[in-house]
């Protein structure tokens, strides 16, 4: 048995996609938490505590998004990111932007997913 590799599963398009939105919005909060502690936009608890907080949660979301669970709370973390800019306005553009491509990401898959279901039964009766 220890010589046998485990088949992996294959992941949906929708799944990658967010996936890869979402460790661009934990790398982007970790930036953003540098920023806000530079700046003393927060106090610095706030700053790295809420950061590192933030920077977790994407993190993990990202791997866990073959949950549908999972996806509504990606959603959430979206309006989180915009919510920062409360602390440093730009954050209001910032946090837009990213949450547009977390929905392109989104709606992207779940095109690619269905046009993928369409293709597969046509491939197997040949």
């Amino acid at each position: 048995m220890a010589g046998q590799a485990r088949a992996r599963r294959e992941r949906s398009a929708t799944e990658s996609l967010l996936s890869i939105a979402l460790a661009m919005e934990a790398a982007l909060t970790f930036f953003v938490a540098m920023t806000a502690f530079g700046l003393k936009a927060v106090p610095a608890a706030v700053a790295l505590g809420g950061g590192a907080a933030l920077l977790v949660a994407f993190a993990v979301m990202s791997r866990l998004m073959k949950f549908n669970w999972a996806i509504w709370i990606a959603w959430g973390l979206q309006a989180v990111l915009i919510l920062v800019g409360l602390a440093m306005p730009l954050m209001y553009l910032i946090g837009a932007g990213f949450a547009a491509l977390f929905v392109y990401c989104y709606f992207t898959g779940k095109r690619l997913d269905a046009a993928n279901s369409n293709r597969l039964p046509a491939e197997e009766e040949k």
